[in-house]
C-alpha cells in the first residue's frame, strides 16, 4: 500500500504543479514553443473528456470521477495479495483520477498544456493533454498487458 501512495502522491503533485506553472505562465490558447514543429506548451481548458470529446458535462465528469476513484480504492483496500502490475496501474490511475477531479472542483474544467505535432492525418496536432492524463493512459495500457499475462498464466 505505501508503495501505491509513494508513486500516486508525487505524480499529483507534479500534476498539481505543471498547472499552477501553466496557468502563471501561459495566456489561454497561447503556445510556448519547445521542439518547433513537434511540442509546444499551451493552455487549454477541457470540460470534456479525452480529447475534448463531450464538452460542457464537468458536473458528469465529476461524477464518473468520484465514482472511479471509490472504486480504485475499494481495489486497493480488497488487495488480497502483492501484484506488482495491478499496483502500479491503480497507483497511476488513482494520481491520474485525483489531479483531474481536483481541476473539475477548482476551477469547473481541466487544464491541458501539452500539445505534441505528431504529423499524423486526423492527428496533427494531437489534443493537448496533461500529466493526470498521461497517468490514466499509461494506467490503461498496464491494465491490458496485465489481463493478458493473467489469461496466459492461467492456460
Amino acid at each position: 500500500m505505501k508503495f501505491i501512495f509513494f508513486l500516486s502522491l508525487p505524480l499529483y503533485v507534479l500534476d498539481q504543479c505543471t498547472k499552477q506553472l501553466v496557468l502563471r505562465l501561459i495566456s489561454p490558447y497561447e503556445a510556448r514553443t519547445v521542439v518547433p514543429d513537434f511540442f509546444s506548451l499551451v493552455n487549454v481548458t477541457n470540460t470534456g473528456a479525452a480529447f475534448g470529446s463531450f464538452r460542457g458535462n464537468n458536473t458528469f465528469f465529476i461524477v464518473v470521477s468520484i465514482v472511479a476513484l471509490l472504486v480504485v480504492t475499494v481495489l486497493l483496500v480488497r488487495r488480497r495479495q502483492p501484484d506488482m502490475w495491478r499496483d502500479l496501474s491503480l497507483a497511476l490511475l488513482l494520481a491520474g483520477i485525483l489531479g483531474n477531479l481536483t481541476d473539475r472542483l477548482l476551477y469547473g474544467h481541466v487544464i491541458d498544456f501539452l500539445l505534441f505535432n505528431l504529423h499524423i492525418r486526423y492527428a496533427d496536432p494531437w489534443p493537448a493533454f496533461n500529466v493526470a492524463d498521461s497517468c490514466i493512459s499509461i494506467a490503461v495500457v498496464l491494465f491490458i498487458i496485465h489481463s493478458f499475462r493473467k489469461q496466459k498464466s492461467a492456460a
